[in-house]
């Protein structure tokens, strides 16, 4: 007795009733662990109409799944999501490299199914990059489980890890060259008989000879078909099993199509055969498609440098003082390394030994040298350039800025404008409108002309393909985000492409914006019975509490000094009690004092309690060297510049007259700004320039906000867009840069819309052959591809 068939593979059960799945409410056997995994997974993904419509049984599982969950769950490992796991409050994130992307559409798929999913909090895929960014709740999901639901709809993900990463595109690119080289190989044999036979050389060859010749071509043509078009159909599939026709699908119906009608008419010795058009226009397309597909990653390169900075190895400092080389992802939290002169930094760390300059130009764009001494902080990537240096470790893995940058980028790569939600949609629509007209096409043709019907009809399906359209704008904000990254510019938040083009109106915060924000104490006057050293150690004691710019300029002793119920009032003040008695520190308004004649017209803090003035403090701040430029190239770009300051002193009159700005408020609150910036707001799109901590309630009520932002303070930034180097004139950069990115999409998608539109009437009518139909749907793709590629060009 014959044992009964796997439900999944075909194989033979010989292990009775052990594994089973419910399929369509009856309980099917599966022949091991495997199957059962896999089909399962198919079921739980809602995918059951798999099993309806398979032409092929499954492949068998027993090596491949158990090994494969043993692979997922290796990635729940604390050990081993160091390297590419980020936590931030209750959510965990990292970024996947997913196998498989081939369009827009696949991206939908992941997202439409992973959102879905419990435990998972937002994903978002690039389909130019071939990466998702996902957030999840570990207590709800482990990673191995998002990685299983993915594989589960035909994807296969993994960590993002760059070493690995080009690893699988060398790999993936070798495997396209060969589906590509024999695509070209079987076009030329058969297009050796197909033009022999179109020239009308063998116009008196015998039907046996023209039968034979028909039989070699249909031969030389089933490789391209079923092993180089593979890429098409497996698209296509998993967008049908979704419920959702992709730009693949025409794809695969004109190949399909086209080489059944041939091999129908060549079994039956009678009708046209196509089996040229076939091999050719799979030839174009993946010719196609290998070139978007090295442009795609060439978009994606400038993100991928970035880790590469970081050096493989560290020399650990031990307790006795012995210097050993270990690999860098052997660093832990509070390890001492020591780098030398010339060697990258290797981890986030405080300096405890040394001073020297270091290069930052991989964060910032600046490749002035900054210098680093006692208790400086130094990032992973940048690189020592003079003395030796010896540094804790603060932060590693990816805790570390540059992961950090990494992310941030990344999300901004992700972050669809509206306009590609919109394209994403019209695609769908767009599929299904394009089968529509084949499907009148063919029928109109068939009854007129009857003998052109087949491959006019090929010729639709094949030339409106709207990869062009899904590409228009994804490939143009990954080159945009790129080119951010080399200026040291992060954009934090969705929408920063969008709104940066429309900005008339920019207002400043003045310290630590518009000037240094290094601001010193010039002078000082005690009253009353203290001295001015005693005054100093209590205002110290007090700015230890805040995050404002003005703080750093205190640098008294408060050891011995205890603060408590200290309040920040942003804008006015820092209040508390110092050893139990009650101080306020802040304007003159604030500390319910008169200003000091002598210092009316300078940055004065005043320190006051109940008995009334303490002492006041004159205080200094550079203006940054590039204020002016940033402020006349803004002006020249038609944008309107206004400072609004929470000093109320006549050091921002001073600002404003060093910068020809006429627009100037003075002695504001957060709330006073948030004011302003709305007031603006309703006249003319309005960006307001922060330092992204002290300003942070302004910042996240305005319509675009910018910061300046250094080391630690990028990830508590409430700013939409962050510039890492200390140059303003960046943020002009920015501007041209989002006006170009827009303006190359909408050219794209001109360019994109025109070409369908353009060809639709001809290939209807019957005047482009199939091959011809491929090269210019591949010649689209690419034209899109390559306009978006221009940004990475653009010298700043």
């Amino acid at each position: 007795m014959s044992n009964p068939s796997c439900f999944h593979c075909a194989e033979p059960v010989t292990t009775g009733s052990q594994f089973t799945t419910l399929i369509d409410n009856q309980a099917q056997l599966m022949c091991c662990p495997g199957c059962q995994a896999v089909s399962q997974a198919i079921i739980d993904s809602g995918l059951t109409n798999y099993y309806k419509y398979r032409t092929e049984p499954g492949s068998k599982q027993t090596a491949l799944v158990p090994e494969e969950l043993n692979h997922y769950s290796a990635f729940d490992l604390p050990e081993v999501q160091q390297d590419f796991v980020h936590q931030q409050d209750q959510l965990s994130s990292t970024s996947l490299t997913i196998d498989g992307i081939t369009c827009a559409a696949c991206a939908w798929l992941i997202e439409h199914k992973l959102k879905h999913v419990e435990g998972v909090a937002s994903i978002k895929v690039n389909s130019t990059t071939e990466r998702a960014q996902i957030k999840w709740d570990n207590s709800q999901i482990n990673l191995s489980a998002i990685l299983s639901q993915i594989s589960a709809i035909g994807y296969q993900a993994s960590p993002y890890q760059v070493d690995e990463q080009e690893k699988q595109s060398k790999e993936n690119s070798r495997k396209f060259l060969l589906r590509l080289g024999l695509a070209g190989f079987a076009t030329m044999q058969v297009m050796m008989f197909a033009l022999a036979l179109y020239s009308e050389y063998f116009t008196d060859l015998e039907v046996e000879y023209r039968d034979y010749f028909r039989w070699v071509s249909m031969i030389f043509a089933a490789p391209v078909v079923f092993y180089s078009a593979q890429p098409f159909y497996f698209s296509a599939i998993r967008g049908m099993l979704a419920g959702r026709l992709n730009m693949d699908v025409s794809v695969s119906i004109a190949i399909c199509g086209a080489y059944i009608a041939s091999c129908i008419a060549t079994v039956q010795g009678t009708g046209e055969v196509y089996f040229e058009s076939v091999s050719m226009f799979t030839f174009f397309l993946l010719l196609g498609r290998y070139l978007e597909q090295n442009a795609r990653q060439k978009a994606a390169m400038s993100a991928n440098n970035l880790h590469k900075l970081v050096p493989v190895t560290a020399n650990m400092v031990d307790d006795s003082g012995v210097v050993t080389e270990i690999p860098a992802k052997q660093l832990k939290v509070g390890m001492h390394v020591l780098v030398k002169p010339g060697d990258a930094i290797p981890a986030d760390g405080i300096v405890i030994e040394g001073e020297t300059g270091v290069n930052e130009a991989m964060l910032t764009g600046e490749q002035t040298p900054v210098i680093k001494s006692l208790t400086s902080e130094v990032y992973a990537g940048t690189i020592n350039l003079d003395h030796p240096l010896t540094f804790t470790v603060t932060a590693v893995g990816q805790d570390q800025l540059v992961s950090e940058i990494m992310r941030m980028q990344e999300e901004a790569a992700n972050n669809k404008p509206k306009v590609a939600e919109y394209i994403d949609t019209i695609s769908n629509y767009f599929t299904w409108t394009i089968l529509v007209i084949a499907a009148l096409t063919y029928l109109i043709w068939r009854i007129y002309w009857p003998e052109d019907a087949f491959w006019v009809t090929l010729s639709v399906l094949v030339a409106t393909c709207p990869c062009a359209l899904a590409l228009a704008t994804p490939t143009a904000v990954t080159c945009a985000t790129g080119l951010f990254t080399r200026l040291g510019i992060v954009a934090k938040k969705p929408g920063v492409f969008e709104k940066l083009p429309a900005i008339k109106q920019v207002v400043f915060d003045k310290t630590g914006t518009l000037t240094c924000g290094a601001l010193t104490i010039e002078s000082m006057q005690s009253y009353q019975s203290l001295t001015d050293i005693e005054a100093l150690n209590i205002a110290t004691a007090l700015e230890s509490q805040s995050l404002h710019p003005l703080a750093a300029a205190f640098n008294g002793d408060s050891s011995k000094l205890k603060v408590t119920e200290a309040k920040n009032l942003p804008g006015l003040g820092i209040s508390g009690k110092v050893n139990g008695l009650q101080y306020t520190l802040g304007s003159a308004a604030f500390c319910n004092v008169e200003q000091t004649n002598q210092v009316k017209d300078k940055q004065t803090v005043y320190l006051a309690n109940d008995s009334g003035l303490l002492a006041h403090f004159v205080v200094v701040d550079q203006l940054r060297e590039d204020a002016l430029k940033a402020v006349n190239e803004l002006r020249q770009q038609g944008i309107s510049t206004s400072i609004a300051s929470g000093d109320s002193s006549a050091h921002v009159n001073q600002v404003a007259q060093a910068l020809n700005i006429s627009d100037v408020h003075k002695n504001m609150t957060p709330a006073a700004k948030l004011a302003l910036i709305q007031q603006y707001d309703q006249t003319s799109p309005t960006a307001m320039f922060g330092d992204g901590i002290n300003d942070a309630p302004v910042l996240a009520g305005a319509n675009l906000s910018i910061a300046m932002g250094s080391g630690a303070h990028v990830t508590k930034n409430s700013a939409d867009l962050v510039l890492l180097s200390n140059q303003l004139a960046r943020f002009a950069d920015a501007i041209k840069i989002a006006k170009l990115t827009q303006q190359i999409i909408k050219q794209n998608l001109w360019w994109a819309l025109g070409y369908n539109l353009f060809i639709i009437p001809l290939a209807v009518t019957g005047h482009v052959v199939p091959y011809i139909a491929a090269i210019g749907m591949s010649a689209s793709s690419l034209i899109v591809v390559a306009n978006s590629l221009r940004l990475l060009k653009v010298k700043l």
